[in-house]
């Protein structure tokens, strides 16, 4: 039992290290606002389109949905990440 702790410990601790290595880009706005982000959720980067940035309220707009959309990403791959592990363990589909 204490063995099987052990790994299952190892198991989340490779998970966290390889969550933390993904890296996602969203945009909005047709690119004019771009995000990058990684898989603890900070952002890397921000790009904007100097053509949206004097319309504040679009602007604000653009970039709400593009952290939502590259958050929405990370959640994604994440889940992934963690379903991929966690077959390999057996266990049933859905249980995690």
């Amino acid at each position: 039992m204490q063995a099987m702790m052990k790994q299952a410990q190892q198991m989340q601790q490779k998970l966290q290290e390889d969550i933390a290595l993904i890296r996602v880009e969203a945009s909005a706005g047709g690119g004019m606002v771009a995000v990058k982000m990684d898989g603890r959720k900070n952002v890397l980067s921000v790009r904007i389109d100097p053509e949206v940035a004097g319309d504040v309220e679009m602007l604000q707009d653009m970039m709400m949905a593009a952290f939502n959309e590259a958050s929405k990403k990370v959640d994604d791959e994440a889940q992934e990440k963690m379903g991929g592990l966690l077959g390999g363990m057996g266990l049933p589909p859905g249980m995690f």
